[in-house]
């Protein structure tokens, strides 16, 4: 009997695993090994991301600011250099996240599934290629490290359901 009850669990996890499928993938860390450690993984709970700040100076990626929903993450990075701001149309959503790093984050470009794209910052160092890993999903949020500029940087992806009336989804 106990065999029969502990096969019968068996079988049912198994069931509930086959039925609901991964969603969520991770792309990163680029960049260089220094700074304090950031993630917006909280803030994603606020909705979609909506637009993007981005302070840059001649060489590097200075800071970042995200808009989840209608409510701003705190600014990671440091406050100099000049800041670049974009909005996302309604619905839209960012599929890949390419760039380049050295020690510190040199460039970013944010490709949307809208087929637009927005550059930051200088084509030098190291490239990368952050996407999702499975289909349907998209950039939900970000993680890294910053100190006065962006050291290093994560992208974490999955599919976004809500009921959010203020956001774009």
């Amino acid at each position: 009997m106990l065999r029969v009850f502990f096969f019968s669990l068996l079988c049912v996890g198994s069931c509930l695993s086959a039925a609901s499928p991964r969603t969520s993938s991770y792309s990163g860390e680029y960049g260089g090994a220094f700074g304090k450690s950031f993630s917006h993984s909280g803030n994603q709970l606020d909705g979609p991301i909506t637009a993007i700040r981005i302070r840059l100076n001649r060489n590097y990626i200075v800071g970042l600011q995200v808009r989840y929903g209608t409510t701003w993450s705190t600014p990671v990075g440091g406050k100099g250099g000049n800041l670049e701001e974009v909005f996302l149309h309604p619905g839209e959503s960012v599929v890949q996240v390419s760039g380049k790093y050295t020690l510190y984050l040199r460039r970013l470009m944010f490709v949307t599934d809208q087929k637009r794209y927005f550059v930051f910052g200088n084509d030098y160092g190291t490239s990368f290629n952050g996407a999702p890993l499975y289909p349907g999903t998209v950039l939900r949020f970000f993680s890294g490290r910053s100190g006065s500029l962006i050291d290093a940087i994560s992208f974490h992806w999955d599919t976004y359901t809500s009921n959010c009336v203020h956001c774009n989804k």
